[in-house]
C-alpha cells in the first residue's frame, strides 16, 4: 500500500466534516477502521474512509442507529431496503410529533388548566376505530339511539369526521375541540332537542336551511327585525316551517342557534377539509328577535 496515500485521523476528520473526536468514536466501533498505524502509533486511514465516513455521517443525520449504519456501509444490508424502513418509522414519529404539537398548541390558546391537559391527549390519541366508536356513540344518542328514524341518517353521516392519516395540525386541534363537545351531554341533549324539529322525509325542505334562504335578503338589504317590512318575512316563515313540523318555532329557533352548534360544523369541516360553512347566527338571530318584536307587539295590543 502507497503510504503516502494514508490519512492522519485530523486529514480524516477535515475531508468529511466531522470532529477528531467523532472519527475516533466511530473508529473505536469499528465503523470505519485504520488501514494501519504509524512508526509512533498514530491511525492511519485508507482514502476510501472518506466516502465511507461521508456515507456514516449522512445516514446518522437521517437518524439510523450505529449497528444498521455499520451493516449499510459493510453492503450487509441494501440501502434501499434500509431507507424504506426508516422512512415509515419517521413518518410514524412525525406524526405523533404533530399530534403533541397539536395538543400542546390547542391548550396555550385556550388557556387550559392542568387537569384538561390529559383529557386532550386522551382525545388525540385516539385511533380511527376509537375515533370512530366516540362518534358513532354521540350520533347515536343525539339522533334517538337504537330506534333513530331512517331518514336520519344520511344526517348523521353529514356530522360524522374523518381525520385523514396524515392531518394537519389544525385538523387535529379540530378534532380534540369537536371531541370534547361530543362528549358533553348538553351538547347531545341540545343536537337532540334539534332533531326533534326536523322532519325525516327529506322531501320537505331543511328548517334551517328555509329560514337562511328567506333571511339572508333581508340582511342584505338592510331591513330592520322591528320594522313593518320584517313582517310578511316572518310570516312567510312561519308558514313554510309549520308544513315541516308541529312544534313550535321559537324554541327551534333558539336551539338551532346555539353556538355550540356553529362550532361543532365550524370544526368538522376543518377535519374533513370542507369549505367554511357559511354563518347563520345572524339569519337565525334576526328571526329571533323579529319573533319577539311580533309577540311583544300582539301582546300590548291585548292590554
Amino acid at each position: 500500500m502507497n503510504g503516502d496515500a494514508l490519512l492522519p485521523i485530523g486529514d480524516l476528520a477535515r475531508r468529511t466534516g466531522l470532529t477528531v473526536k467523532t472519527v475516533r468514536f466511530y473508529s473505536d466501533r469499528g465503523i470505519v477502521s485504520p488501514a494501519t498505524r504509524s512508526p509512533a502509533g498514530y491511525r492511519l486511514y485508507a482514502p476510501d474512509a472518506v466516502a465511507r465516513l461521508r456515507l456514516v455521517r449522512t445516514l446518522r443525520e437521517l437518524g439510523l442507529d450505529l449497528p444498521t449504519i455499520r451493516k449499510v456501509a459493510d453492503r450487509e444490508l441494501p440501502l434501499p431496503e434500509v431507507a424504506a424502513a426508516h422512512a415509515r418509522a419517521l413518518t410514524v414519529q412525525i406524526r405523533t410529533l404533530r399530534t403533541r404539537r397539536a395538543v400542546l398548541t390547542a391548550a396555550a390558546r385556550r388557556g387550559s388548566p392542568p387537569e384538561e391537559l390529559e383529557p386532550m391527549h386522551e382525545l388525540a390519541r385516539l385511533s380511527e376505530h376509537e375515533r370512530r366508536h366516540l362518534i358513532d356513540d354521540f350520533l347515536t344518542a343525539a339522533f334517538g339511539g337504537p330506534d333513530a328514524a331512517p331518514g336520519f341518517a344520511g344526517i348523521m353521516r353529514s356530522m360524522t369526521p374523518e381525520l385523514p392519516e396524515n392531518p394537519a395540525t389544525e385538523q387535529v386541534e379540530a378534532w380534540i375541540e369537536l371531541a370534547g363537545l361530543t362528549r358533553s351531554p348538553e351538547f347531545a341533549a341540545l343536537v337532540r332537542r334539534l332533531t326533534d324539529h326536523v322532519t325525516t322525509d327529506l322531501t320537505r325542505p331543511d328548517p334551517a336551511a328555509m329560514i337562511h334562504a328567506h333571511v339572508t335578503p333581508a340582511l342584505r338589504a338592510g331591513t330592520a327585525p322591528t320594522s313593518p317590512r320584517a313582517a310578511p318575512i316572518v310570516e312567510a316563515i312561519k308558514a313554510e316551517y309549520a308544513d315541516t313540523t308541529d312544534r313550535p318555532l321559537l324554541p327551534f329557533l333558539k336551539a338551532v342557534n346555539d353556538p355550540r352548534r356553529s362550532r361543532y360544523l365550524h370544526l368538522l369541516a376543518v377535519i374533513n377539509s370542507w369549505p367554511p360553512p357559511d354563518d347563520p347566527t345572524p339569519a337565525f338571530t334576526w328571526l329571533i328577535e323579529a319573533l319577539t318584536h311580533t309577540a311583544d307587539a300582539a301582546e300590548a295590543a291585548r292590554t
